[in-house]
């Protein structure tokens, strides 16, 4: 396979482990980071021992508009062509009920919406010419909201609407969808109750894998007849919320 993906906040978790993916199917892939430079290169290293010259580290502050062609034209130089985009970076964090925080607010905005946007369109030349692809990370509390993160959750939702809109405007010749996951990392470590809850209302009784989400990706990077999906990646959860 001669085709590149870049995954962005690539050098932790579900990052890194749709990274490894992409590449065990046969991609050459670009780990984007910000600040982890040590995990980034690091991965790289690994992937690269398996495969020479199958993976590069590309840095970028992704709420910067200037960085986002200058990451695509990075990638493009360093592995010669763009395939896949997986818009993975994302701030979670709760939201005080009480107190309209204009600041966190658009902290979680420029992240997990306008980043996204702002990259995607920056690949569409690179895209257009492998007929390529882009999917972004969801969630399903953009689709039912979990109590508590109200700026979160409609990111989440803005980036549900941008993944079906850019769908409809950059077919046919580039798909987009997007994976909606579930409990997979738990961040909640101080709610051991809501743990629980979550995993009663999941029916299959267990929080998920990040293999699960990378599985996913891969499946999607590799369906020439998927466009405008959100693909719920969640052991049943958004069934019972």
């Amino acid at each position: 396979m001669d085709k590149t993906a870049l995954i962005t906040g690539a050098a932790h978790r579900i990052g890194a482990e749709t990274t490894r993916s992409l590449h065990a199917i046969g991609y050459r892939v670009a780990v984007h980071f910000n600040e982890s430079r040590a995990p980034a290169t690091t991965l790289a290293d690994e992937l690269n021992a398996e495969r020479a010259d199958s993976a590069c580290t590309v840095q970028g502050d992704l709420t910067d508009p200037a960085a986002s062609p200058a990451l695509v034209e990075a990638v493009v130089t360093a592995l010669g062509r763009l395939d896949l985009v997986v818009n993975n970076a994302s701030i979670y964090e709760p939201t005080n009920r009480e107190t309209a925080d204009v600041e966190r607010w658009d902290a979680l905005m420029r992240t997990n919406v306008r980043a996204p946007y702002l990259l995607s369109t920056a690949a569409i030349t690179a895209l257009r010419a492998t007929r390529g692809a882009i999917i972004n990370l969801t969630d399903i509390y953009g689709m039912r909201p979990q109590p508590g993160h109200i700026a979160y959750c409609t990111s989440k939702s803005a980036l549900i609407g941008l993944t079906h809109a850019m769908a409809r405007d950059l077919a046919p010749d580039i798909r987009v969808n997007g994976i909606s996951p579930g409990p997979i990392v738990w961040a909640d470590a101080d709610k051991p109750a809501y743990r629980e809850e979550v995993l009663r209302k999941t029916p299959l009784a267990r929080l998920g894998e990040m293999s699960d989400i990378a599985r996913a990706a891969c499946y999607l990077a590799e369906a020439p007849f998927v466009t405008g999906q959100i693909l719920n990646v969640d052991g049943g959860r958004s069934v019972f919320i």
